[in-house]
């Protein structure tokens, strides 16, 4: 299940124009052009991995980024990571960064709270995807 899964992740991130850095062992580290590629590939993902039998989390940041070499490092990794780890299954969750930025774009979000990410300075907002 988890091959036909890699399979999923990867032909809906080349659909978007997204690449996949790596593999995380229980996830994915994936980067998009924009945070909009980035929502509606994790939905078609959630979608899909259901149709599997498996429910999936999936967190979403935008940020400044450090590549070294394949792999990718940053604040804004890290807030991605702990955006997703207090969400429910089949959730695609956001920043409220990303919230901010697809204004116009036609998605609905509801807001999750604000919360402290463990290891990130302040209070964030997180949204949840509608849909």
């Amino acid at each position: 299940m988890l091959v036909q899964l890699d399979n999923v992740v990867g032909r809906r991130v080349e659909a978007v124009g997204g690449q996949t850095v790596k593999h995380t062992g229980d996830g994915y580290l994936l980067v998009f052009s924009g945070p909009t590629r980035a929502i509606e590939c994790a939905r078609a993902i959630n979608r899909d991995a259901e149709g599997l039998g498996m429910q999936l989390h999936s967190g979403i940041h935008t940020g400044e980024c450090e590549r070294r070499g394949g792999d990718l490092s940053g604040m804004a990794v890290h807030i991605a990571a702990r955006i997703l780890s207090d969400e429910e299954p089949g959730m695609v969750a956001t920043s409220g960064t990303v919230n901010d930025l697809v204004v116009g774009s036609g998605l609905e979000f509801s807001p999750r709270g604000e919360r402290e990410l463990k290891g990130v300075p302040g209070r964030w907002a997180v949204f949840a995807v509608a849909g």
